[in-house]
């Protein structure tokens, strides 16, 4: 029975050992690689004027990079511009700021040709689309219009966001501004939330539009493995409760029920959230989840919905992420053969590489 009894508690070091060892590999603490250096490089920051995207401003001026800061408020605008240029490493460092509504339509192509013309004609080495909007409620309250914030919440978390990426992609995709195979691939950041992997009542005008940009992201990520002379790699950094002027503009309306779901969870600050962030991006995290338990959300693939079965389904959720290394591998294989035999999209007979 002792020998059996140290047999037991072996296999547990051993076992613990084996998953602390593969925590810390996943983790990347065997590597120290930064896959996404930004001294020296010119990066494009919406909602920069307030919250996370202040701070990962001022984060990433001091860490050398140039800045280029959007949003509307221009007052605001001003004093981030001061902010970064306290903060930033050295003096050769180059800062703006472009005002620009990021809901309206056609937003993002004048804005881009400005910041490239700041940047002497020169390709962005990174865009990082922060600026978001929250407006939650009970979808069938007969007092609020859920639908409109729905449309608002959309045209601000998703649709300015996809805008900027297919403005940049454009620019970056096109053959005369390809890097060549290798080269430092250029970055293209989303902002999501943690809601878009476990949703939670109250945030119905909310939710769809973050879950869009997740879904939009993955899609880019395949697409771009088209182009293999112009790298670029797409990034979505997935943060909780912040506590910004977003928040608290959001709880004017967060129903009583919402608050009461969120009240284990805590509250981080800018600062924290944006280093965070900064960090998964350097540690080259597709994902980003910038907590524990944002970590945890990403990792259970079936998120927070209803389960059809929940044995079969939560089997199933185990081995899918087996059968899906091959199904990925098998597609992306397909799609670097494809490139091998027609070439990249804009370098097909008949394709220029102009814009429409």
């Amino acid at each position: 029975m002792d020998i059996l009894q140290e047999l037991s508690t072996s296999t547990i070091v051993i076992s613990a050992t084996v998953l602390a060892a593969t925590l810390a590999f996943a983790m990347g603490a065997f590597f120290s690689k930064n896959h996404m250096p930004v001294e020296g490089r010119t990066i494009l920051l919406t909602g920069a004027s307030e919250g996370m995207g202040r701070s990962a401003a001022t984060q990433l001026a001091a860490k050398g990079a140039h800045l280029i800061l959007v949003a509307r408020n221009v007052g605001r605008l001003e004093e981030v511009l001061a902010a970064v240029k306290a903060a930033a490493r050295s003096p050769s460092q180059r800062f703006t700021y472009i005002s620009a509504d990021i809901s309206e339509p056609g937003w993002a192509e004048p804005v881009l040709a400005e910041a490239m013309a700041w940047n002497g004609g020169r390709q962005l080495d990174i865009i990082w689309s922060v600026a978001g909007m929250s407006t939650p409620m009970l979808w069938a309250d007969p007092e609020m219009d859920a639908v409109a914030a729905l449309r608002q919440n959309m045209d601000v978390n998703f649709f300015g966001a996809a805008e900027l990426s297919r403005a940049a992609l454009r620019e970056w995709l096109a053959p005369e501004n390809g890097a060549g195979r290798g080269a430092e691939p250029r970055h293209f950041v989303f902002t999501a939330s943690v809601l878009a992997w476990f949703p939670i009542l109250g945030y119905a005008p909310y939710n769809p539009t973050k879950y869009a940009v997740r879904g939009l992201a993955d899609t880019l990520d395949m697409e771009l493995k088209l182009y293999p002379d112009n790298p670029v790699k797409v990034h979505v950094v997935y943060p909780a409760s912040i506590s910004s002027p977003g928040m608290e503009r959001e709880n004017r309306t967060k129903p009583a029920i919402t608050m009461e779901l969120e009240a284990e969870e805590p509250v981080v600050s800018p600062d924290e959230v944006a280093r965070r962030a900064i960090a998964g991006l350097e540690r080259g995290e597709p994902h980003v989840a910038v907590s524990f338990l944002g970590n945890l959300m990403r990792m259970a693939c079936l998120g927070g919905g209803p389960r059809n079965n929940w044995v079969i389904d939560t089997v199933w959720s185990w081995l899918l992420p087996i059968i899906y290394y091959f199904v990925l591998w098998d597609m992306y294989s397909k799609i670097a053969k494809w490139v091998q035999r027609n070439g990249q999209p804009w370098r097909q007979p008949g394709r220029t590489g102009k814009k429409e």
